[in-house]
């Protein structure tokens, strides 16, 4: 493929150094215990960096990346997939759901693939690295594979997910979790899902051929941009993640009683918005208060009448709770309803909740986060375990199979925005346990 040099690759490639090629060994020389051995796989990590590179001049706005699923970039960029697969050698074929998958055969047909990948759709004015970091080093890990000629027992699949930013439809759809109802949505480029996924080559009459059922896979396996900080803080090179945090959204809406601003004693007044302003507070004093990575944001309020001399009648404010545990965000959601009770009395207000979202944590599955471990302590690269505070494709297939997902920094932990920045080492690196992880739960 040639890479046009007239594409913005920023410090993409000042940085890019080739990544050198080592004779494979046997896999019980390959990771056995002990120091760092130099005779791990590596992948080709100048190619890597250099199809990202490449792939940053597709949707790039002055405002960002606009790759969003069903618009034109996201047509072009899924072309540019589809070649770069071919041109690792791999035949690409799409599925009902629109979704890319590739197959490297292994050598024993009774076993079930282990499935490797992510996604290549950007949000609105994002970034070129969530998605397409973990898409091209699962394709550069098969392609890796076939060109050393390392042949796996268990067939191995690549697959690049459709519309991930838009709620994880692709990998949605592959576990069925989608209805009639939520294909007639509309997505960011102004589309239907249902139009969107004839757009890009599915097939809505036959989304039931697209199902994987539990026991389909032997495994899957996501590489990603840590989309945090913590890594780059801890100065570690990699993240074995533990599992993908729990979902709560909340919608509460507090009645008090508009009146005038200056006719109406402080003593004597219902404000929703005060009542608001206190339950923020108390919200995040809650969640500070105890031990453990639990978040919880109010993102947005709503004031009515939303002018300046009449005190808020009905203040409507979002509450976005996460944690790995599903029983601490059952306990928080007591909580939070213990604190809208207390705070309505004092305020001479009324709290009402509505479930917006509401999906339970994913859990990394033991054995497959101890072959990332394994990965990253072969290559000798220091590594932590950690939760992933986003949603992932992985979180959809954690519902019917083994899955484990690997992270890598994101400079000063900037995602979802034109700023997103992992640096080619670490785009390498993150490659490289990747493979490795592949190659060890093939073998185990």
């Amino acid at each position: 493929m040639a890479y046009c040099s007239t594409m913005r690759r920023r410090t993409f490639l000042q940085h890019t150094a080739a990544v050198a090629s080592v004779p494979f060994v046997g896999l019980d020389r390959l990771f056995a215990p002990g120091a760092p051995r130099a005779d791990a796989l590596h992948v080709n990590g100048e190619r890597l960096n250099s199809v990202l590179a490449a792939f940053n001049g597709i949707g790039r706005t002055a405002s960002g990346i606009n790759r969003v699923a069903y618009s034109a970039a996201d047509l072009e960029g899924r072309a540019f997939t589809l070649n770069l697969i071919r041109q690792a050698g791999l035949t690409p074929r799409l599925d009902a759901a629109g979704n890319i998958f590739a197959r490297l055969d292994g050598t024993d047909t009774s076993l079930k693939p282990i499935l490797i990948g992510s996604h290549i759709d950007s949000v609105t004015d994002g970034g070129n690295y969530d998605g397409p970091l973990g898409s091209f080093a699962a394709i550069e890990v098969a392609r890796t594979l076939r060109e050393r000629q390392v042949r796996l027992r268990h067939p191995l699949d690549v697959v690049i997910w459709q519309n991930e930013e838009g709620g994880t439809i692709g990998s949605k759809l592959v576990i069925d979790a989608l209805t009639a109802a939520d294909l007639d949505k509309v997505a960011r480029s102004g589309r239907t899902i249902r139009d969107g996924i004839g757009l890009i080559g599915g097939d809505v009459s036959r989304l039931s051929s697209a199902v994987l059922r539990r026991g389909d896979l032997a495994c899957y396996f996501e590489l990603h941009i840590e989309q945090g900080g913590l890594l780059e803080k801890a100065g570690k090179q990699v993240g074995v993640v533990q599992g993908i945090v729990g979902l709560r959204w909340f919608e509460v809406t507090i009645t008090g009683f508009a009146n005038h601003a200056g006719a109406t004693p402080m003593d004597q007044r219902q404000d929703a918005m005060l009542a608001a302003a206190k339950f923020t507070v108390a919200v995040n004093d809650a969640v500070r208060g105890e031990p453990g990575r639990q978040v919880a944001t109010v993102g947005r309020i709503i004031v009515t009448p939303n002018t300046t001399n009449v005190i808020p009648a009905q203040a409507v404010l979002t509450i976005d709770l996460r944690d790995l545990e599903q029983a601490k965000i059952e306990r928080f959601t007591a909580r939070f309803e213990q604190l809208a009770r207390d705070i309505g009395a004092a305020t001479g207000t009324s709290f009402a909740f509505k479930r917006l979202v509401d999906s339970e944590p994913a859990l990394a599955t033991s054995s497959v986060m101890d072959a990332i471990q394994t990965s990253a302590d072969a290559l000798g690269l220091s590594h932590q375990r950690m939760p992933s505070g986003a949603g992932h494709d992985a979180q959809e297939i954690g519902r019917i199979a083994p899955m484990g997902m690997i992270f890598v920094p994101s400079v000063g932990g900037i995602s979802h925005s034109p700023r997103e920045f992992t640096r080619p080492a670490d785009c390498a690196n993150g490659a490289n346990v990747l493979l490795n992880a592949v190659v060890a739960l093939d073998a185990g």
